[in-house]
């Protein structure tokens, strides 16, 4: 069963996970979640920059903060990933958002096959809202064909190195019940979503129908991104959202 707890200062709550992100986020009664895409990636750090910025304009505090989409170059080494994340949530930790090793944040890190960034960059975040809608909203972090299981980081990715018609076919299974179980502890399902995509550079066209589509994850559509997850080994990632609000900023003059 997945532990979600509370996190008062942002007015959501949040799948606890690992120190890097969480599971995934859902707005506190009296609060919504906008998701903010940028219209130009900005380097991870200006970005946050940027994010602090955006809450500050709108009188919201950091705390706010509750997701955020990264694009990376290429994928991380198990220790490269591990060092870029200790920075991360140093500033999260500042933000008053991250504490004894636990982070509140969803997050997507991907890395685009073509026109990939020089390097990590901000690609869009979400934060809280006051509201006196009812509508709920939520994120699902990205997650990958990784079991989380006891061992060795490549002992536990279904399917290593298998980009079959059939490894690819076991790999979404597994990820699509993960996407599954986050929703659900978060109180969710797939036909709340309003976006539901899907990152990978393998061909999986075929699975889609029978996969995906069959048990109701692609009522709104399924978008692929062509990318892959962010650590070396990973072939397939998937991450699911319900905003009560998508905007688009202009960076152009920032930083």
């Amino acid at each position: 069963m997945a532990d979600v707890t509370v996190f008062e200062p942002g007015g959501y709550r949040f799948i606890n996970a690992v120190f890097q992100y969480s599971g995934g986020v859902a707005a506190q009664p009296g609060f919504e979640i906008v998701r903010a895409r940028l219209n130009q990636p900005l380097p991870a750090d200006t970005g946050l920059d940027f994010i602090e910025s955006h809450l500050r304009s709108l009188g919201r505090p950091t705390t706010a903060f509750c997701a955020c989409e990264l694009r990376s170059p290429s994928p991380f080494s198990e220790t490269g990933f591990i060092d870029f994340n200790r920075h991360y949530v140093s500033v999260l930790e500042r933000w008053g958002i991250f504490s004894n090793e636990i982070n509140p944040v969803a997050r997507t890190n991907v890395c685009p096959e073509f026109s990939p960034p020089s390097e990590p960059s901000l690609f869009a975040f979400s934060y809280t809202l006051p509201t006196q809608s009812s509508m709920p909203s939520f994120i699902v972090s990205g997650g990958g064909e990784g079991t989380e299981l006891n061992g060795s980081f490549e002992a536990q990715i279904v399917r290593l190195n298998d980009c079959s018609s059939d490894g690819m076919r076991e790999k979404m299974r597994y990820v699509l019940t993960e996407m599954e179980q986050r929703l659900q502890a978060l109180g969710f399902g797939w036909a709340d979503a309003t976006a539901v995509q899907a990152y990978t550079v393998y061909d999986i066209g075929a699975h889609v129908g029978p996969e995906v589509a069959q048990r109701g994850a692609a009522t709104s559509g399924l978008s692929w991104s062509f990318a892959r997850p962010p650590v070396i080994g990973l072939d397939y990632e998937m991450d699911v959202r319900g905003p009560a609000r998508e905007i688009v900023l202009d960076t152009r003059d920032f930083g």
